[in-house]
Order: structure tokens, then C-alpha cells, then sequence
């Protein structure tokens, strides 16, 4: 077993106090909601659009449009399917953890609409970030686009490991993590990722347009679940995996 895998084992317990984890998995909620929207909306401000956004928040927010869904219905519907593919993954329907994936889904939703309107500019005290004219704001805007991304990749870490409830993809991340690729972060999320590869192509289908994909999906692609490995060792380092069930092997 590699070192990697040796510091990603879950403990067979909880070590954490409910304050402590809670304290952790609101920091985290806001890092992942702030990063997701980044990603979106750095996309929309460059034209033509090449930039593109999380693969997840991609294909969502595609498949939301397709269904004329605003971003609270859309992340909260698809993270409910979510949920039910993962109670066929772990081989039972447990409700406890369906609920925590949606009690995940509910705040995680409303503060994706709020950054949304904050980066939009739909508050009187911010007027949003401005179309990108000119390379150098291209450029910033890429950066901040791969920024979100890792805001994701660390939100997931840390509130993977407080494990108190999870969003529905980053417990299918989990489950795949620890049920069948032995710990391996970036495998995991590669493979978590067929789930909004099949809702993309429904939106395309009901489209007939392919949006929010680009660059920095490609990056997310790539690089998401190796910065979730990464942050597990140095983002808070001694805060271990706590009772991870991914169901019976």
C-alpha cells in the first residue's frame, strides 16, 4: 500500500467533536459553493466562451437550461439522482444518509444562487465581474476559473473527511474512492464522472448547443481529485477521514 493510500485510510470511528465538524463542514460549503460559481462565471464573461466551467457545475447547469431550471432546482434535483445511484452503489437505501445528502444539497444550493448574483453583479454593493476585454483579463479570468477548481478540489477534501453529510457526487466520489479503488482519489473522480458525462449529452441532445465546457473543464477533468489527494495531506493535515461507510464489499 503507497504512502498516498496508507494517509487516506478512513478511521473506524468519529474523532471529531459535532462543533468541530460543523465548523469545518461550513467552511467547506462556502469554498466548494465560491469555487463552482467561479467557474461558471468566468466562463460566461469571456466571448467567444472557451473557458468552460467544473465538469460537474457543467453539466448541471447544461442540463438545468435544457429543463429551464434556474441553479437551486437544477443542483438540487440531479444531486437527489445522485443520491439514488449511490444507495445502488453501496447496495442498500439508507435514508439517514439520503437526507444528509440533501440537507448537503439544500444550503449548498441557495449559496451557489447567491454567489451567482454576487458575481453577476445583482447587488447593490458589488456590480459583478465584467465582460473580459483584452488579453490580460483573459488571462486573469483562466486563473480564476482554475482557481475555483481547486476551491473545489479542497472543500471536497475537507468535508470528505469530516464526512458529517455529504454532497451527493462527492459521496459517489467517496464510495468509489474507498469501495473500489483503494483509496486513490484521482481514479475515483475520474470515474464519478460518467454520471454528468450522461447529462451533458441529454442536454445536447435537447439543445442542440454545447455550453460551459472548455478549458477549464478539461483542467477539472484532470487535475480535480489529485488537489482532493493533495489537500488531504496538506490542508489540515491531522484531520483524518472519520467513519466512512461505503457499504458492505
Amino acid at each position: 500500500m503507497s504512502h498516498r493510500e496508507r494517509h487516506s485510510r478512513p478511521t473506524s470511528g468519529r474523532t471529531l467533536s459535532m462543533s468541530t465538524s460543523l465548523a469545518f463542514f461550513a467552511l467547506s460549503i462556502v469554498i466548494n459553493s465560491a469555487g463552482n460559481v467561479l467557474t461558471l462565471v468566468t466562463s460566461a464573461k469571456i466571448q467567444p466562451s472557451f473557458l468552460g466551467a467544473a465538469y460537474w457545475s457543467a453539466a448541471e447547469a447544461n442540463l438545468g437550461t435544457a429543463l429551464h431550471w434556474n441553479l437551486f432546482w437544477a443542483f438540487l434535483i440531479l444531486g437527489f439522482l445522485t443520491a439514488a445511484l449511490n444507495a445502488v452503489l453501496i447496495h442498500h437505501w439508507d435514508w439517514k444518509r439520503i437526507a444528509g445528502n440533501m440537507a448537503f444539497m439544500v444550503p449548498f444550493s441557495a449559496l451557489i444562487q447567491i454567489f451567482a448574483d454576487f458575481f453577476n453583479g445583482k447587488y447593490a454593493f458589488f456590480s459583478g465581474l465584467p465582460v473580459a476585454h483584452g488579453t490580460g483579463m483573459v488571462i486573469l479570468y483562466v486563473l480564476l476559473n482554475f482557481l475555483g477548481v481547486a476551491l473545489i478540489g479542497t472543500a471536497i477534501s475537507i468535508y470528505q473527511r469530516v464526512n458529517l453529510v455529504l454532497h451527493p457526487a462527492d459521496d459517489l466520489m467517496q464510495i468509489l474512492r474507498f469501495r473500489y479503488f483503494k483509496g486513490n482519489a484521482a481514479r475515483a473522480m475520474w470515474a464519478s464522472y460518467i454520471p454528468p458525462t450522461i447529462m451533458a449529452i441529454i442536454a445536447v441532445l435537447i439543445t442542440h448547443t454545447f455550453v460551459n465546457f472548455g478549458l477549464g473543464t478539461v483542467f477539472a477533468f484532470l487535475a480535480q481529485g489529485g488537489i482532493t489527494g493533495i489537500a488531504d495531506r496538506v490542508v489540515f493535515p491531522h484531520l483524518k477521514h472519520q467513519q466512512v461507510d461505503v457499504g458492505q464489499v
